[in-house]
């Protein structure tokens, strides 16, 4: 297995007439910080993104072969099927801690709590990831519409649905993924590699109502060869630039992502350059880079 180094990841992503990601304490607006009008998105959110592409598209739905240890167990048709699939689940990896890390690629990749009998073992996820946030200041729209059902049985009247949305939010994750605690996961290159793809292709299968319009417009890794070196806050390394007032922004077509930051840190590091990955969408227009 190839050793793991010390890297450092940035996404970005943008979201158009959807809500990012809901706050269940404030009717489920988008999370908006109020000072400086910036979109804040959880790293649970991103998190989540992830290990639903691996489970639903990746073949990690095999317990205890391929799986995912944090996600849902749905009951199907009897209604106790689903609360015993996941007490079995939960005895089986408690029982066997090897068995977890080497099933569970979101163990692997994030870490976790194992519960046993008396305590519990929590294993430090080698890839952590910053909450997620605007390069622009956001507007926040409500709307409201017709839902599907009458309110009553007997009513002629439809309810009404209400909900907050971004018209366009153009989003950055920074993340670093630490070699040390990879040791104490397992975590595999190939764990990077899957992880990569599911932050892509999991962006683009948010398909519901509530998510539809995310697309994934850059994700860039540095692979840095000194060990627990990184640069720090990329996401601070780059800057949207555009004609338009932030909150007027509306689609990918409006601006210009300046990398000109960046790069000249990274052309200032001589030999100890890290090894580059780049994945972008044809549509963003990159300059300085």
């Amino acid at each position: 297995m190839s050793e793991i180094k010390r890297t450092e990841v940035l996404f970005l992503y943008d979201v158009q007439n959807a809500n990012p990601n809901g706050d269940p304490s404030d009717e489920n607006k988008p999370r908006i910080d109020e000072e400086t009008g910036i979109n804040i998105v959880t790293d649970v959110r991103l998190k989540r993104t992830i290990r639903d592409y691996l489970y639903n598209y990746e073949g990690y739905n095999q317990d205890t072969i391929k799986d995912i240890f944090v996600r849902q167990t749905f009951m199907e048709e009897d209604p106790t099927k689903g609360l015993k699939d996941g007490k079995n689940r939960a005895k089986t990896y408690k029982d066997n801690l090897d068995l977890v890390i080497e099933a569970c690629i979101d163990i692997r990749l994030f870490g976790g709590v194992i519960p046993l009998d008396k305590s519990s073992i929590t294993f430090t996820g080698p890839v952590q990831f910053k909450m997620g946030h605007s390069l622009h200041k956001v507007d926040m729209m409500y709307i409201k519409g017709t839902g599907a059902f009458a309110g009553k049985p007997g009513a002629q009247q439809q309810t009404f649905r209400e909900e907050y949305i971004l018209p366009y939010s153009f989003i950055a994750f920074y993340g670093i993924i630490n070699e040390n605690a990879a040791k104490h996961t397992r975590l595999s290159t190939d764990d990077i590699e899957m992880l990569k793809t599911a932050i892509w292709n999991g962006t683009k299968q948010l398909i519901t109502r509530s998510k539809m319009e995310h697309n994934p417009r850059l994700l860039l890794t540095l692979e840095h060869q000194s060990p627990n070196y990184f640069i720090g806050e990329l996401d601070k390394h780059i800057k949207l630039v555009s004609g338009l007032h932030d909150e007027k922004i509306r689609s990918i077509s409006d601006f210009q992502l300046d990398m000109s930051p960046l790069k000249s840190i990274l052309d200032g590091m001589g030999d100890h350059k890290p090894e580059i990955y780049l994945q972008k969408d044809p549509n963003l227009e990159l300059t300085g880079w």
